[in-house]
């Protein structure tokens, strides 16, 4: 395929302004200009992306209208027609989520004494952690530290994390990097050992460990195999539709379904731990997206039901670089891991519009301004716009072979489509990356309803309102272990769950109706339907 010969003559500007941009220099925006520039070009300020919720602990605040759209759904649960006498597992820690954040927490729950369930939408392993490309962030290296990855943290969050996460998070992240070593996973290193570490957006230090651009492949791998050596019980393809409560109003299990027999199943626990992921197959503002088939929110829709309380859910991030042209790659990941290691962004000129190492919502903003605001964009056959990544300026700055050793998943997949990205570049626009928001926890991944807990992307709180790279698997490992230790520490010295009851979702239905929300609409999602509206009409006509 390769790129059309109406997008070559821009690719031909490119490569007669390379020379010229290695020497330039672009100076990062101030404070102001990066503020001015959020507010005119970030998804996040369009008017019309939002709306208050009407229901629930967060009623009145602002969320993207998707998401509302389920929290002000009802269940798929009828309370008056589920037996919660009949108990088809009961186990201390049950934990629903089989990527980085789920696997670790039933690693660690296990290894403190509990008997664990991990249930899982799709399959083990079926979720965006398998997808990270770039790596894992931690203050490693000798001119670094927890104190200046903290500072970036809180910065890059627009200063609206919370705090006592963010140290949890930064204080931790050396030691989870030793802990996936232990347990096998092949950082990429220097000749002499040394790990290698780049530059992401809004470090101040290359602290960035990955493996190859296939990290999150490589964590999985290695702690997938862990869960399987430990015999801890999975149960695949079977979701969590509803969380079940005590008459105390602890979390006491939940009711799962299997997605082949549509049967649900009760499960009684001492403690839940929720690690979801997020909201990316949603598609807020209709961008598409890097996530997973699974990510439709259904984490947030059962706890924030029984009474969970969410934050920063008016914060979506874009990811600068999704591709946007072979059309079949449309949205997917092109790993910030390139631009930290010398690949610009470049307009249909060939020329450079913003420093490549600012913060991803400002960068995902410039390319947002640059195309539909500037008329700057590199439009392909079928009227979709981007901007270039100027992918061979790796091996040009850091020798022949650099792209190979360390993109080789990017390598092989453009290859597929005819594209070199040893010559020439790629075309990329923004897309929907990352839920920055999501259920409030403390640093042990309690949530405010006892007996729950939340780890991973589900979670809010950790990443403010903007996520800076590296920063998510280090989020999923360091709150995995920690709620998995805290899970199973509860379900070890708390009293066991008393009378199962879905009486809050019955609350709910009613809060639902005072409201005036009709019936017909149900949540969690549980998958995407891509169904062209032709097509429904057809099938339903």
């Amino acid at each position: 395929m390769g790129y059309p010969i109406e997008m070559q003559e821009s690719i031909r500007k490119l490569e007669a302004t390379r020379a010229f941009r290695l020497q330039q220099e672009i100076p990062r925006l101030t404070p102001e200009e990066k503020t001015r520039l959020l507010e005119q070009c970030h998804p996040d300020f369009r008017p019309d992306g939002m709306r208050p919720v009407r229901v629930g602990p967060n009623k009145g605040q602002r969320m993207q209208n998707e998401l509302v759209d389920l929290l002000e759904a009802y269940s798929r649960i009828d309370p008056d027609r589920v037996d919660l006498s009949r108990i088809d597992y009961d186990v201390d820690v049950l934990v629903v989520g089989g990527g980085g954040g789920g696997a670790t927490a039933a690693l660690i729950a296990h290894e403190n004494g509990a008997r664990v369930l991990l249930t899982t939408k799709l399959r083990l392993g079926d979720a965006n952690t398998m997808m990270a490309e770039g790596g894992i962030a931690a203050a490693t290296q000798p001119n670094d530290s927890p104190y200046l990855h903290f500072l970036d943290t809180i910065g890059g969050g627009r200063f609206q994390n919370k705090r006592e996460l963010v140290w949890a998070l930064v204080h931790d992240a050396p030691l989870i990097v030793e802990w996936l070593k232990d347990l096998g996973a092949m950082f990429d290193t220097h000749p002499n050992g040394d790990l290698v570490v780049s530059f992401a957006g809004g470090h101040c230090r290359r602290r960035v460990h990955s493996c190859k651009d296939l990290s999150g492949m490589e964590f999985m791998r290695v702690i997938r195999d862990e869960l399987w050596n430990r015999r801890v019980e999975v149960l695949e393809f079977s979701p969590a539709v509803e969380l079940l409560l005590d008459e105390r109003g602890r979390c006491a299990g939940a009711i799962l379904m299997n997605l082949e027999t549509r049967e649900h199943i009760i499960v009684r626990a001492k403690a839940v731990i929720l690690a979801t992921g997020g909201i990316g197959r949603l598609h807020p503002n209709k961008f598409p997206t890097t996530n997973h088939y699974g990510a439709t929110a259904d984490g947030l829709v059962i706890a924030y039901r029984a009474g969970a309380r969410l934050l920063h859910m008016d914060a979506i991030q874009y990811h600068p670089t999704g591709a946007a042209w072979p059309e079949q790659m449309l949205g997917q990941l092109i790993t910030e891991a390139l631009r930290g290691n010398g690949a610009q962004l470049v307009n249909v000129h060939g020329e450079r519009f913003i420093n490549e190492l600012e913060t991803r919502d400002v960068t995902s903003s410039a390319i947002i301004r640059e195309v539909r605001d500037r008329k700057n964009g590199v439009r392909t056959p079928t009227g979709m716009e981007g901007v270039w990544l100027d992918t061979p300026l790796i091996d040009i700055r850091g020798g022949e072979g650099k792209l190979d050793r360390m993109f080789a998943g990017i390598v092989h997949r453009f290859r597929e489509y005819g594209i070199d990205v040893h010559k020439e570049p790629i075309l990329v626009f923004p897309t929907q990356h990352y839920q920055n928001g999501g259920i409030e926890i403390d640093p042990e991944g309690r949530t405010d309803i006892p007996g729950l807990f939340a780890a991973g992307e589900v979670a809010g709180g950790v990443q403010g309102r903007n996520r800076l790279g590296g920063n998510s698997l280090v989020d999923i490992f360091v709150f995995g272990r920690r709620a998995g230790q805290a899970a199973a520490l509860f379900a070890r010295e708390g009293p066991s769950p008393g009378k199962l009851t879905l009486e809050h979702v019955r609350r709910y239905h009613r809060e639902l109706a005072a409201e005036g929300i009709e019936k017909g609409r149900v949540s969690p999602l549980l998958l995407p339907d891509y169904t062209r509206p032709e097509v429904k009409e057809r099938r339903y006509s």
